[in-house]
C-alpha cells in the first residue's frame, strides 16, 4: 500500500508531501520539504528505510539551506549501531530511532515501534536531524501513551513538550503549533 500525505508547517511555513510506501518486508518513505523559515528558503529531501517493527535501517537525506548543501546517508542493522557516510558512527550507538526537526513523519517511527499502552512511558536515545541549525547529534526523547490517538512527546531534559494526535495508523494529523495534516491519500497497488 502507498500512502501520501501533506503536511502544512505552522512554524517554519513549509509544506511536505511524503509518499509511504508499505510492505511485507518494512516501511520506504520519500519525501519533499520546501519552505522558509528567517528569510531563509530551505528544501529538504529525506528517504527512510524501516523494517516490519518499524526499526530504521537507512536514512538519505539532502538538504539546501542557508547557501549549504548537504547530502547524509546513515545506515544501521536495526539495533542501533551506525554508519554515517559509509564510516561508524559511534556517537550515535543505542539510537533506534531518527528525528527530522522539519517533518512530522519521524514521530510515527517510535510511535508504531515502541506499541506503548495507555499510560505508559519510554524515554529513547535518538538522531536529531537539526536542519535549520545545520547540526546532527544524539538526544534523549520520552513518549507516553494518553489514548488510542495522542501521545505526549517530551525533549529530555525537558525543555519542549507537545501533545500530538495521530490516527489509526501512527500518521500525524496534529502536532500544535508546528504541523498540521492537509491531506492523505492511500493508494492499493500490486
Amino acid at each position: 500500500m502507498q500512502t501520501n500525505i501533506l503536511w502544512t508547517g505552522r512554524a517554519y511555513y513549509s509544506l511536505e508531501n511524503c509518499l509511504i510506501d508499505t510492505t511485507d518486508t518494512g516501511t520506504e518513505v520519500n519525501s519533499v520539504v520546501v519552505g522558509g523559515y528567517e528569510g531563509q528558503i530551505y528544501r529538504v529531501e529525506y528517504q527512510i528505510r524501516t523494517n516490519t517493527h518499524w526499526e530504521t535501517l537507512w536514512v538519505d537525506i539532502k538538504y539546501h539551506h542557508s547557501n549549504r548543501r548537504e547530502h547524509l546517508v546513515f545506515e544501521c542493522e536495526g539495533k542501533g549501531h551506525w554508519k554515517m557516510n559509509g564510516r561508524q558512527a559511534e556517537e550515535f550507538d543505542q539510537c533506534v530511532d531518527i528525528d527530522i526537526s522539519l517533518t512530522p513523519f519521524t514521530n510515527t517511527l517510535p510511535v508504531n515501534r515502541l506499541v506503548l499502552r495507555h499510560g505508559e512511558s519510554r524515554k529513547i536515545r535518538v538522531i536529531y536531524f537539526d536542519i535549520l541549525q545545520q547540526k546532527v547529534l544524539p538526544v534523549f526523547q520520552e513518549y507516553t501513551r494518553l489514548s488510542n490517538t495522542t501521545y505526549k512527546y517530551e525533549n529530555v531534559p525537558n525543555d519542549f513538550e507537545a501533545i500530538i494526535t495521530v490516527d489509526e495508523r501512527g500518521f500525524v494529523v496534529d502536532y500544535p503549533a508546528l504541523f498540521q495534516r492537509t491531506t492523505l491519500l492511500d493508494t492499493n497497488y500490486r
